[in-house]
């Protein structure tokens, strides 16, 4: 095994194989554990795209939610499902089936467009225009915005969905979908998440569509693998400590060593690991 892969599978904690209703049992646990530890929060926010990682993280939330009202003997905890689209989604009618799988305490809808679009003019206005990459992370920073803005005004924490597929590429907006409060999936692979879902009996459409960040309007519903230049079969089996191409290994380890900044806490001066 390659030693940088070596470092990495220790880095995210991933295993070659789980057992799936542990791990599952372990994610509602961690959920559960930090809501009774911490007894002012109630409420569980999740962004719901309609992609495999929110519909997990969503159903693992709401089967934790539904566990601690059950040993509470009331309703006191809830799970809100937000829906965050920039205008119409191409992929609405898989948001409703994740939903529907989900069965979410509440939903709720928040159109982001107007707000990425002011934020937009306004440093258009300043520097000029802006690309459409750069315009994407706003609307990713703007869907989490928005889930804080709900978890603030109703006692909650925000649940995020990075996985181990994720962490090791970097494939994320700082500050963006890589803010949250309760990483739930953190340590899976994204085959791992994939047979959750399946035991679990999720529509397999939902687990089984080509992963998309979907945040450039120029290029709609782009797939992940193809930003990635590297597919996440293959990432995967580099998580899992299998053997692949020399040019697949070199793309994952480029994506860690030059997405680090993402995993880490802003640089103090006490900080020397960027240099």
């Amino acid at each position: 095994m390659r030693s940088l892969q070596k470092e990495i599978i220790t880095a995210l904690k991933v295993k070659p194989e789980i057992d799936y209703q542990e791990e599952f049992r372990r994610s509602v646990d961690l959920i559960k554990l930090y809501l009774k530890k911490h007894s002012f929060l109630k409420t569980a926010v999740l962004g719901i795209s309609g992609g495999q990682d929110s519909t997990l993280a969503g159903y693992i939330s709401q089967t934790a939610i539904n566990e601690l009202n059950e040993e509470a003997g009331g309703e006191e905890y809830q799970f809100i499902a937000v829906r965050l689209p920039y205008g119409e989604q191409a992929d609405e009618e898989d948001c409703i089936d994740a939903l529907e799988f989900i069965k979410p305490s509440k939903t709720v809808r928040v159109n982001i467009k107007a707000a990425v679009d002011a934020s937009q003019a306004a440093v258009e206005k300043e520097l000029g225009p802006i690309s459409d990459f750069v315009k994407g992370n706003t609307k990713a920073r703007e869907r989490m915005k928005v889930q804080y803005d709900i978890a603030a005004s109703l006692n909650g924490v925000v649940i995020g969905t990075d996985h181990a597929a994720e962490a090791v590429t970097g494939f994320f907006t700082k500050y963006g979908d890589g803010a949250a409060d309760i990483v739930p999936l953190y340590r899976l692979t994204k085959r791992q998440g994939k047979e959750i879902l399946k035991m679990l009996g999720c529509p397999e459409h939902l687990y089984l569509k080509t992963p998309t960040a979907d945040l450039e309007s120029d290029k709609p519903q782009l797939p992940d693998e193809v930003a990635l230049g590297v597919s996440y079969e293959v990432i995967d089996a580099y998580l899992e400590g299998k053997e692949v191409a020399e040019k697949d290994a070199e793309t994952i380890e480029d994506w860690y060593v030059k997405t680090r900044h993402k995993r880490e806490e802003p640089v103090s001066v006490f900080d020397d690991w960027w240099k």
